[in-house]
């Protein structure tokens, strides 16, 4: 295979390395969907092609194919009707297997140069696959197109990046020679070559298809493993979209298609259970419930396991200089696709004597009031607010929503709003409800979706050590502290090193706690329950591959 692909793109993976040892800001896809950016009709063409995909069979040719499956629907309303191949498990594997011997046995560049191929054509593809996004996971339009287009892109450029430093650390061959005094120096050739660890396994999600299974396709791709994607059954679109696209840029490249391949299959079973423990599979990536990770980290012991689990999120108030900005940043951090993030916020823990702020003291009663009266003011508007919300992914998140309002006092009910355009979308607005601080049992749970809790304790001391505590017991992906005190911003960064979770300090302006920028920040610590690696570094990245060397005298 040349390296054409990666000579093409081998400013944009240089400027990519840069980015990560930096950490700075940087993109190599464009978020906004501009016709600047994207040229003049790219919005109509992607939709186009969203609209031709549905009521049809997906135009993916696989081997293997026993049938058809599919079954998603729309949390604005209408049934996609899009059908998929349904591969027989051994006969696929079989196929992955063969391509797989193929693929390793090409050079670190040809994989890189595929992969950032893979994703300029991606990119390319925004439009079509922000349409996915959005009628499979309920995400607004302009959030899927940015989450599960270009930052998603972004991801998994990352991955690619990692991969590619550390396979640079690695000579293909080296002299070595020995001093032996006054004879001649023993001489060896030494040649080292990376050997990937074989068949990786990325299970997506049903809230962020492609953004949470890029890094981890890449990643192995990008090292020399071939790579099944099994998404969730309900979100099967997006990542359909993309398996199509790289397994046409790599027959274009010379190599087989069967380095990617799409598992889709229908809700209930064992499906990704039986392909976890098979024993071709060396790498898995997943990305969902504690339940599920847990199983696989336990159970799945041939394959090196990356797991993104749930967590319970929390901020803590301790004061603030502008309390209204405090208030408006919390309230679009619960509103944001309903809450439906792993990063989003469940916990807030407020003194019971209430902050300090620059306007004066604010009761207890006044913050919780504030929090819910910023939530109230945001989506004040429901044209507005339906694009800060989103819809409800799945029923699941309504039935615990339901359940919740029962916890305690009611401080912000949740109500239904119509969306203008599709009056069949299931739009909720975020339940906040008041907690005392002995009501564990309720708040060290997860409760996915637009749930909050402002819960009373008796200090930031005491909502600091119930922080240290439930990321321990629970897991986290965030934290997030307002405070004016020196000293209690050095004790909760204190506590968020030492239990392992990503504090965000003070956030008021147009940065809120559940986003994280590829290329800057490091996504899951791997330090805590919620994550069993740091998704965004080269960790993530080395232990999917490995080095053998052959030697011999010169």
């Amino acid at each position: 295979m040349s390296h054409l692909l990666f000579e093409r793109h081998a400013a944009t993976l240089e400027r990519a390395v840069q980015a990560i040892h930096e950490r700075v800001y940087w993109s190599a896809y464009p978020e906004s969907a501009s016709p600047k950016n994207y040229g003049e009709g790219a919005a109509e063409a992607g939709r186009a092609a969203f609209d031709a995909l549905l009521g049809k069979r997906f135009p993916l040719t696989q081997p293997a194919t026993v049938g058809d499956v599919g079954g998603e629907c729309s949390p604005f309303g209408p049934t996609l009707g899009v059908t998929y191949p349904k591969p027989d498990i051994d006969g696929l594997f079989a196929a992955v297997a063969r391509a797989q011997e193929s693929w390793k046995k090409l050079p670190p560049q040809a994989w890189a140069g595929v992969c950032v191929e893979i994703l300029a054509r991606i990119n390319k593809a925004s439009f079509e696959i922000a349409h996915a996004v959005m009628h499979t996971t309920g995400q607004a339009f302009m959030m899927a197109f940015q989450a599960g287009g270009p930052h998603a892109q972004d991801r998994g450029l990352e991955a690619v990046a990692y991969a590619w430093d550390e396979l640079c650390r690695i000579p293909p061959q080296a002299l070595w020679e020995k001093p032996q005094g006054k004879g001649e120096p023993i001489r060896m050739e030494k040649n080292f070559r990376v050997v990937p660890r074989g068949i990786g396994l990325v299970i997506g999600c049903c809230t962020f298809p492609t953004w949470n299974a890029y890094p981890g396709l890449f990643a192995s791709l990008a090292t020399g493993n071939a790579v099944i994607v099994k998404p969730h059954p309900a979100a099967i679109l997006p990542l359909a979209i993309t398996v199509k696209i790289a397994r046409e840029v790599l027959a274009e490249a010379g190599a087989d298609p069967n380095v990617v391949t799409l598992f889709a299959h229908e809700a209930g079973g064992t499906v990704a259970q039986d392909l976890a423990l098979r024993p071709e599979v060396r790498i898995i990536d997943f990305t969902g419930s504690i339940a599920n990770g847990r199983w696989l980290e336990e159970h799945a012991r041939q394959a090196q396991v990356y797991t993104e689990k749930a967590g319970v999120n929390q901020i803590v108030i301790d004061g603030a200089a502008d309390f209204k900005a405090v208030a408006r940043n919390i309230a679009f951090s619960l509103s944001l696709y309903t809450g439906q993030m792993c990063t989003a916020p469940q916990n807030i823990y407020v003194p019971s004597a209430g902050i300090g702020t620059a306007d004066g003291h604010l009761s207890f009663e006044e913050v919780a009031e504030g929090i819910a009266d910023g939530v109230r003011r945001l989506l004040a508007d429901p044209a507005r607010a339906v694009e800060v919300l989103g819809a409800v992914q799945n029923d699941g998140i309504l039935r615990r929503l339901e359940g919740a309002r029962s916890l305690g006092t009611l401080l912000l009910d949740t109500q239904a709003i119509t969306h203008p355009a599709f009056p069949d979308a299931t739009i909720r607005t975020p339940l906040l409800v008041k907690l005392d601080v002995g009501d564990r049992a309720t708040y060290l749970n997860e409760w996915f979706g637009p749930i909050a809790f402002v819960i009373a304790t008796a200090s930031t001391q005491e909502s600091l050590a119930i922080v240290r505590d439930t990321v321990r017991g629970h897991g986290a992906l965030t934290l997030s502290v307002y405070a004016t005190d020196s000293a209690v911003i050095e004790r909760a960064i204190e506590v968020a090193e030492d239990v392992g979770v990503a504090l965000s300090i003070n956030l008021t302006g147009g940065v809120f706690v559940n986003q994280s920028a590829a290329f800057s920040d490091f996504h899951g610590t791997g330090a805590n329950p919620a994550a069993n690696a740091t998704l965004t570094d080269a960790a993530y990245v080395a232990n999917r591959f490995r080095v053998v060397q052959h030697r011999r005298h010169v």
